[in-house]
């Protein structure tokens, strides 16, 4: 069965899956120039950047990061609903929700705003710089540039094939963690003053880990059942989000566990 699944899966990527509809969007002609910019952006933020700053000060940044985070949390919050309004609030299946790959305003619609994911990707690669030009070394964790590396890439095939349907659950649910997250950088760049509206940081992981899980639940429905969805976005996805949950899960026990007292103690 699963041999069976990879083939038509093959085979539906190579000949049917392909949407003409973003062939005039920018950056959606070849997959080399998203690759290129990950490959530089892991090169940058691994070795360029911080050999830079080795003898250089940290910079501030502070109304940069104010302006930049909470344009991010207007970004995060748009995506968020359009992908609702043009599907998941309005009629997508939670078990199998085909593509749709009409010139319909809906089907645009949610063309348009997976575009518009894939390119926030991008953006978000900023958080890595701004964390090592401030000398923040401590957040620029395999974790955090694996996440940051993988995204933009792997999302130039989910905009280019399968703009919409099944696979677009965990965008949308992304986009909504992405929202509260950049809430939370822009209230801690604002300063001391702020802190106590950001009780709540240590529950940001508790989220991150609660959406792979529920990813992981929604894309696993497909292996049980029959869905005009190409099966093998669905384990690019399935796989992406087990990896992911167990790197979330391991950064939160080494983040917040507490040591263990001694009987003597």
């Amino acid at each position: 069965m699963l041999k069976n699944h990879l083939r038509l899966g093959v085979l539906y990527f190579k000949i049917i899956c392909q949407d003409p509809r973003v062939d005039n969007y920018f950056m959606m002609k070849s997959p080399w120039s998203s690759l290129i910019i990950c490959l530089f952006y892991v090169l940058a933020v691994l070795y360029i950047l911080p050999r830079y700053m080795e003898k250089r000060p940290p910079f501030e940044f502070r109304q940069l990061l104010i302006f930049y985070n909470f344009a991010m949390v207007v970004l995060s919050g748009y995506i968020f609903m359009e992908f609702g309004l043009s599907g998941w609030f309005v009629g997508y299946s939670y078990s199998c929700q085909p593509v749709d790959h009409s010139t319909s305003p809906q089907a645009i619609r949610m063309v348009n705003v997976s575009w518009w994911f894939f390119i926030s990707k991008f953006i978000e690669l900023l958080d890595t710089v701004f964390f090592v030009l401030r000398k923040k070394n401590n957040q620029v964790t395999f974790l955090h540039v694996f996440h940051h590396g993988i995204m933009p890439f792997s999302w130039w095939f989910g905009a280019k094939f399968v703009p919409g349907g099944f696979g677009t659950f965990h965008a949308w649910l992304n986009s909504f963690i992405h929202f509260l997250m950049y809430i939370y950088y822009g209230l801690s760049a604002m300063g001391p003053a702020y802190q106590k509206f950001i009780w709540w940081k240590k529950y940001m992981t508790t989220m991150q880990i609660t959406q792979f899980i529920v990813v992981c639940i929604h894309s696993s429905q497909l292996l049980f059942m029959e869905c005009d969805y190409p099966i093998i976005f669905t384990y690019w996805i399935g796989s992406y989000a087990i990896i992911f949950l167990i790197l979330f899960l391991n950064f939160y026990v080494q983040a917040y566990k507490k040591p263990t007292r001694g009987l003597g103690e």
